[in-house]
């Protein structure tokens, strides 16, 4: 493997641990504030369905590498999605 082949594989795999990342300080925000206010279901939503479907193509050309790293995007992101179904539609009716 060539030098510049070594970092684009590096990068990439640091670029995926750091795309699920990026969703952990909405999480916190949201357990924080207990409430999903002004945070779009329909964004974070639409990323899943991204998600779903680039960890699926991982899967079916064998690159587990995207496969998993869009694995943990989808449960971070996941969590969000989930979180913002709480605090906008089930915390209200109780």
């Amino acid at each position: 493997m060539s030098i510049t082949e070594y970092v684009v594989q590096y990068g990439f795999s640091i670029s995926l641990l750091a795309n699920a990342a990026l969703f952990i300080p909405q999480i916190i925000t949201l357990i924080k504030k207990k409430s999903a206010l002004g945070v779009s279901l329909i964004t974070f939503f639409g990323f899943n369905i991204i998600q779903i479907f680039t960890m699926l193509h991982g899967l079916l050309e064998k690159d587990y590498l995207l496969a998993g790293g869009y694995l943990l995007s989808l449960i971070t992101c996941g969590c969000v999605s989930c979180l913002i179904v709480y605090y906008k539609y089930i915390q209200n009716r109780q």
